[in-house]
């Protein structure tokens, strides 16, 4: 007879994990909204249906990587110390993104009404965010929420899917993200700390993969055979 009892268990923490994800995501929406002051913020609205959406996809899509999950939501040891110093101020950043669209747009309306193109043009931004992120972590099964070099779980360079046109993927669809999410929300004035977090994460990028090419056995090799961090052409 076949033991499921590990399968059961792999499962049982994976759901624990969306329960939490989701507990977490109603929590964004409902400060989103009081932030905003109003409910007729459809902005706010949009937004949130587009999330949860993109989110529900997204776990279904990796309902079957219960280990990869386990990792992003606890890394294991080794994580860089100067990654701490950058996760501590990554959080507030991104969630003062949120904190002043829906000030700014919602309540106080300090920037202008933005035309319909450039709604749409951020969702088209936020959705290729999601889906880049994704992709990016269906190749690589060592896709942490840290730095750290993963010798407790045999981590190798990976050189498919995104990682073949940029050596971290990643990192382009956070960028991506936390300026469409400003934008998405109606602010002008947000794009202050989406700017913060696009030179965040390209300090992180820069240190991250000096990491890689010290200590990661082939990565520096992989480096030379594709050239750029983040875009394509320039860096």
């Amino acid at each position: 007879m076949v033991n499921n009892n590990g399968t059961t268990t792999e499962f049982s923490q994976y759901l624990k994990i969306v329960v939490k994800g989701f507990f977490a995501l109603l929590i964004i929406i409902a400060i989103i909204f009081i932030l905003a002051g109003r409910l007729s913020y459809w902005q706010g609205w949009v937004f949130s249906i587009v999330t949860v959406l993109l989110v529900t996809a997204q776990l279904l899509v990796f309902a079957g990587k219960t280990e990869l999950a386990r990792e992003r939501f606890k890394p294991g040891p080794g994580t860089k110390w100067w990654d701490k110093l950058l996760l501590a101020l990554y959080g507030p950043l991104f969630f003062a993104i949120v904190i002043i669209a829906c000030l700014d747009a919602g309540r106080f309306r300090w920037s202008p009404e933005l035309p319909l193109a450039v709604y749409i043009t951020s969702y088209l931004g936020y959705g290729y965010s999601i889906y880049l992120y994704s992709w990016a972590m269906w190749v690589n099964q060592w896709f942490s929420s840290t730095v750290r070099i993963q010798t407790d779980r045999d981590q190798q360079v990976v050189q498919d899917g995104p990682y073949r046109y940029v050596r971290h993927p990643g990192y382009v669809a956070g960028i991506l993200m936390a300026l469409s999410t400003a934008v998405a929300l109606g602010s002008l004035w947000a794009l202050v700390p989406a700017a913060l977090v696009v030179l965040l994460l390209i300090i992180r990028t820069a240190l991250e993969d000096r990491t890689l090419q010290n200590e990661l056995p082939g990565y520096a090799e992989y480096a030379h055979t594709v050239r750029y961090r983040l875009i394509p052409g320039l860096w």
